[in-house]
């Protein structure tokens, strides 16, 4: 082994500390795409789950009317409008950038934070709506 070689490896780090490593607002935006795209392939089910009882039978329908004046069932539907509101804003994010546009760090962090910013708000406004 070369010299150089040895140096590199004795100035690794052991062992990472995550809580002081601090992602930039990109890779943030980037990262909770895909967790929210995650959190949609459950809702799907949920969401199918719940129209194919309400078309079952009259009874069936109004059994899932009355879950949504359950508080956890308005939350979780709150919860699905947001995450699909943020993957919405997210993904146009991604497509945008796919067109050679937003690439730079300043134009990339603006988008990231309008995507925080729009996202809140949807949040906001569906929040208000559900209850």
């Amino acid at each position: 082994m070369e010299l150089s070689e040895q140096n590199v490896k004795k100035q690794r780090p052991v062992h990472l500390d995550l809580q002081t490593i601090r992602f930039p607002a990109t890779a943030i935006v980037s990262i909770l795409h895909r967790v929210s795209g995650v959190i949609m392939l459950f809702a799907v089910g949920i969401l199918i789950w719940l129209l194919n009882s309400s078309l079952a039978s009259a009874e069936s329908f109004a059994g899932v009317q009355s879950l949504f004046d359950n508080f956890v069932m308005k939350f979780i539907m709150w919860g699905i409008m947001t995450a699909l509101a943020y993957h919405l804003f997210g993904g146009l994010r991604h497509l945008v950038m796919d067109t050679g546009r937003w690439e730079e760090l300043s134009s990339g962090a603006a988008s990231a934070k309008a995507v925080f910013a729009l996202t809140v708000a949807f949040s906001i406004i569906a929040g208000i709506w559900v209850w």
